[in-house]
């Protein structure tokens, strides 16, 4: 059962940060409105930054989605939606947005893995 709440963890962390990544290569591509570029200007963020932004973000998300690289994937994510909680809290944004899928990427790997669960025991 908590190997499957695991997986649902993953699935919806994977699933946000894709999603991110999509619209930012939308954004590229001229596909996207400028909501995003004028969300990018308010964070401080250039445009000439937003595609690899977009290739960072779901090279660590398929990273993450291979069994093999999964830890790897994680720690990357993690340092990635750091320097995005960073950026925000610069800026006096909330942080909720990035700290989400941070939370569920560990949570997820945390049910899931009984390797990592065994790194950091919690006592009942």
């Amino acid at each position: 059962m908590m190997q499957k709440l695991g997986w649902v963890a993953t699935a919806i962390a994977a699933l946000m940060l894709t999603a991110s990544a999509t619209m930012k290569f939308l954004f590229v591509s001229g596909r996207m409105t400028k909501d995003l570029g004028e969300g990018m200007a308010h964070l401080g963020i250039p445009e000439s930054l937003v595609l690899t932004l977009a290739i960072i973000e779901i090279t660590c998300v398929i990273l993450y989605l291979i069994p093999r690289t999964t830890v790897l994937g994680a720690i990357l994510i993690t340092g990635y939606l750091g320097g995005a909680v960073c950026t925000h809290l610069r800026v006096g944004d909330a942080v909720f947005g990035p700290l989400l899928p941070g939370i569920l990427t560990w949570v997820g790997l945390y049910l899931r893995d009984p390797r990592v669960s065994a790194l950091i025991p919690l006592r009942k």
